[in-house]
C-alpha cells in the first residue's frame, strides 16, 4: 500500500520524490514503492464567489447586500483542473492507504490541503508533515514523526475562519462602495486600516509647520554638548541665543556629577520574517515582497535556510544539539566561526531557547546545508548574509562598555557629556569608542560656546520597513500575508510607491473618507486577527467568530447605504474620447498607464505614453517608441525623429534569423570555388557560339 503525499509546489515534491525514493516520473505526480508525490501549484480551490451561490448576486446592486450566505463551500479554480483531476484520481486509487499533508506549515498551508482532501472526498487516513526546512535530514526525519491531520484542526479552523471573514467583510463593503460611488473601490478586513495607516503618517507631515529654532553648545577639548531644555525649540531668535551665551560666558563652569556604570548588550536575536523585511528595505530597499521571494528561494530551491513564514524570534529547546552542524555549515564564512566550533557550538545567548515563544516555526536560520554561493544571486546572498550573521550573534560574547554620563553647570544651566570604553568588543566587533576625557567631580571648565541655527524637520513618509512594523504592532495580518496585502493596495491603485516612500493615491484618500470609520482604524481589524489566533489555539470557537463577523458585516453595510458622503473620480481626466466625446479614464495596467472611454458602451482605449520597443534607432542606436497612427503603428525615435515602418507579420517571417543567415554564409564559404575566372568563363562561352 502507498501513501499519498501532497507537496504545495512541483519544486518540494521533486525533493520529497528524491528522499522518499518516488523515481518514476509522470506529468503531475512521482511515484515510488511507497508513495506518490504530487502538488496543490497555484492551491487549486477558492471559496465560491457569489454568483455561484445565488442568481441574485450576479449583478452588482445594493438590494441585494448585504450577502450572508448559510455555506460557502469551494469551487475548482479554471486554470489548475488538470492537477485537481490528477489528485481526485490518485485518492480514489485501491492501493492508496492513507495520505499525507506536506504543504506549508502554516495556516495558509493547511487549508489549501485540506480543501483539497474535503473536495475529492478522501476518507482514508491523514496524517501531517511538518519540517521546518527542506534538507533531505529534515524530510527524513519529518516522515519518521508524521503526526495525525486532527491535531491540526484548529489550525485549519483559523484558516477556514480567516478566509470566510475576508469573503464577507471584503466582497460585502466593496460592492456596497462600488455600487454607491459609480467606481471600483475595494476595501477589506485588513487592507483599509493598512492604508491608513500611511495616511495618517501624510496627515501629521501636511500639517507640519518648519520652525527656525537656535541651539548652544558647550565644547571641552574634542567633545561637544548640547544645552539641557524641556523643549529643545524653545529658543527662537538669535538675539536670545547671544544674550545667554554672553550671561554663561562670565563664568567658569563646574563637573556637579560623574555617573558611571557597565553596560552589557547581548547580540539581537535572530530574525522572524517581518523584522528581515524591514531591515532589508532599510539596507537594500527590497519591498516586502522581494525579500519573501529571495528567502523562500534559499528555503525552497537552495535548502540553506529554515522555513521562513515564522513570527518567531526564539528556537526551541531541542535545537541546542542542531547548533554545531549549522555552524560547520557555513564555518567559511567569517574567521570566528573556526573559534565558536572549537568551542564546542557553545550558545552564549541562552535566552533563545524558549518553547513557549515558539508557535509554528521557530527562528529564521542556516540549515545544516552548506551553501554553494556561485548558485546564489548578488540579490539572495545578502538575504543569507544577514541570516547568517544573526545566527553567530548567539555563539558571540556580548558587547561590554563603560559608560560614563557627565554634568556640567553653568549658572542655571546644564550639558550632558557621555563617552564610553569597550571592554568586550563582542559581537560589535567594528563599533569604535569614542575619545576619553579625563573628568573629576568639581573640575572647573572653560566656557567655549557656540551657536547653531537648525530647522525643525518633518516627519518622514512610511516606507515598506516602517510600514510593516506598524502592522505587525497593530496584529495587521500575519508574516505570511503582510508583503501581498501592501501589493494588492498598490495593484488596486489606492497606494503608490515613489522614490521617497509610500503614498496614498487620491482614490485611496477618499475611499477612507468614504469607508466605514471602523474598518479605517486598526482596533476592530486587530480584535479579529486575535481571536483568529485564539480559534488557532483552540481558546475561541470559529462558529462563533463567524456569527459575530456576519453581524459586523451587516452594520457595515448599513453604515455605507446611509452615508451621504460625495464621491469625486480623480482618475477622469479632461481629455475627450475621439470616438464618443466622452471623457477618458486613466488607469495604471501592467503594459504602462492608459487611457479608457469612460461611456461604457465605446471600446475606445489607447496607451498614455508610447510603449518602448526593442527596436534600435538607425541614427543613434537607441531603443524606439512604438506610435499609433492613422494607418497603423510605426517606431519612432523619441531623440531624432527618426521614423521606421512597423514590419507585419509576414515581413517578420521572410526575415533571416541569425541563425539561417549562419548557415546560409557556411554553405556558400563551403562551395567549391570555380577553377576559371569570370572573364575566362565568358570568353569561353563567346567562343563556343561563333
Amino acid at each position: 500500500m502507498k501513501q499519498l503525499i501532497l507537496a504545495e509546489k512541483p519544486s518540494v515534491a521533486k525533493d520529497l520524490s528524491k528522499v522518499l525514493n518516488a523515481t518514476q516520473k509522470h506529468k503531475n505526480y512521482y511515484e515510488g514503492p511507497k508513495v506518490i508525490v504530487t502538488w496543490a501549484l497555484g492551491h487549486l480551490l477558492g471559496l465560491k464567489m457569489p454568483e455561484d451561490l445565488n442568481k441574485d448576486w450576479q449583478s452588482w446592486q445594493m438590494e441585494t447586500l448585504p450577502m450572508i450566505p448559510k455555506y460557502i463551500g469551494t469551487k475548482p479554480l479554471p486554470k489548475t483542473r488538470g492537477q485537481l483531476k490528477t489528485i481526485q484520481q490518485l485518492a480514489k486509487r485501491n492501493d492508496v492507504s492513507e495520505a499525507v499533508i506536506a504543504t506549508d506549515a502554516g495556516r495558509e498551508g493547511e487549508l489549501v490541503a485540506r480543501w483539497i482532501l474535503e473536495y475529492v472526498k478522501f476518507d482514508k487516513p491523514v496524517k501531517r508533515l511538518w519540517i521546518s526546512s527542506q534538507t533531505n535530514k529534515a524530510i527524513k526525519e519529518g516522515f519518521s514523526k508524521l503526526k495525525p491531520a486532527k491535531e491540526y484542526d484548529n489550525l485549519y479552523y483559523s484558516a477556514l475562519a480567516r478566509a470566510k471573514a475576508d469573503w464577507l467583510v471584503g466582497l460585502n463593503v466593496t460592492r456596497a462602495l462600488t455600487v454607491k460611488y459609480e467606481d471600483n473601490l475595494s476595501a477589506g478586513r485588513v487592507q483599509t486600516p493598512t492604508l491608513s495607516l500611511v495616511r495618517q503618517q501624510e496627515k501629521k507631515i501636511e500639517k507640519f509647520r518648519p520652525q527656525n529654532y537656535f541651539v548652544i553648545s558647550l565644547q571641552v577639548e574634542d567633545q561637544k554638548a548640547k544645552m539641557n531644555q524641556k523643549n529643545p525649540y524653545a529658543i527662537t531668535e538669535r538675539e536670545a541665543a547671544e544674550k545667554l551665551v554672553k550671561e554663561l560666558g562670565q563664568q567658569k563652569g563646574t563637573v556637579t556629577e560623574i555617573v558611571e556604570k557597565e553596560k552589557v548588550e547581548p547580540a539581537p536575536l535572530p530574525y522572524d520574517l517581518t523584522e528581515i523585511q524591514r531591515e532589508a528595505n532599510a539596507r537594500y530597499q527590497f519591498s516586502a515582497k522581494k525579500t519573501l521571494s529571495l528567502v523562500q528561494s534559499l528555503y525552497e530551491v537552495h535548502k540553506i535556510v529554515t522555513y521562513p513564514r515564522t513570527d518567531s524570534k526564539y528556537l526551541t529547546s531541542d535545537m541546542k544539539a542542531t547548533m554545531k552542524e549549522r555552524l560547520q555549515a557555513v564555518s567559511d564564512f567569517a574567521p570566528e566561526v573556526k573559534i565558536y566550533i572549537k568551542n564546542g557550538g557553545q550558545v552564549r545567548q541562552t535566552k533563545v531557547f524558549q518553547d513557549s515563544k515558539v508557535t509554528d516555526h521557530h527562528a529564521l536560520l542556516p540549515t545544516e546545508q552548506r551553501p554553494r554561493y556561485e548558485k546564489l544571486s548578488n540579490d539572495e546572498q545578502r538575504i543569507y548574509s544577514m541570516i547568517v550573521s544573526r545566527f553567530l550573534g548567539l555563539f558571540a560574547e556580548p558587547h561590554k562598555e563603560s559608560q560614563q554620563k557627565v554634568t556640567v553647570i553653568f549658572g542655571s544651566q546644564s550639558f550632558t557629556f557621555r563617552q564610553a570604553k569597550i571592554l568586550t568588543a563582542g559581537w560589535k566587533k567594528t563599533e569604535t569608542a569614542t575619545s576619553q576625557i579625563q573628568w573629576q567631580k568639581g573640575m572647573r571648565i572653560q566656557p567655549d560656546f557656540s551657536i547653531e541655527k537648525a530647522l525643525t524637520t518633518p516627519p518622514k513618509p512610511l516606507n515598506e520597513g516602517t510600514l510593516l512594523g506598524l502592522m505587525e504592532k497593530h496584529s495587521l495580518g500575519t508574516p505570511a500575508t503582510r508583503a501581498e496585502i501592501i501589493e494588492k493596495l498598490i495593484k488596486s491603485e489606492l497606494m503608490e510607491r515613489t522614490p521617497n516612500g509610500l503614498q496614498v493615491s487620491p482614490k485611496g484618500k477618499q475611499l477612507l473618507e468614504l469607508v466605514n470609520p471602523s474598518l479605517v482604524t486598526p482596533e476592530l481589524t486587530e480584535k479579529w486577527e486575535k481571536q483568529l489566533e485564539a480559534i488557532a489555539n483552540g481558546r475561541y470557537s470559529g462558529k462563533q467568530f463567524l456569527k459575530e463577523i456576519e453581524e459586523d458585516t451587516k452594520k457595515l453595510v448599513l453604515e455605507v447605504k446611509q452615508s451621504e458622503q460625495k464621491y469625486q473620480d480623480f482618475s477622469i481626466t479632461q481629455k475627450k474620447c475621439p470616438e464618443c466625446g466622452s471623457f477618458l479614464r486613466e488607469k495604471n495596467t501592467r503594459d504602462g498607464k492608459v487611457y479608457n472611454c469612460t461611456n461604457p458602451e465605446c471600446n475606445y482605449r489607447r496607451r498614455k505614453d508610447p510603449k518602448v520597443s526593442n527596436h534600435r534607432c538607425p541614427q543613434c542606436h537607441r531603443k524606439m517608441e512604438i506610435i499609433d497612427g492613422k494607418n497603423g503603428a510605426y517606431f519612432r525615435c523619441k531623440y531624432d525623429g527618426t521614423t521606421e515602418k512597423m514590419p507585419t507579420k509576414n515581413d517578420r517571417k521572410k526575415k533571416m534569423t541569425k541563425h539561417e543567415e549562419r548557415r546560409l554564409l557556411k554553405k556558400i564559404n563551403t562551395q567549391e570555388e570555380p577553377q576559371e575566372s569570370a572573364l575566362a568563363q565568358a570568353l569561353k562561352a563567346a567562343m563556343e557560339k561563333e
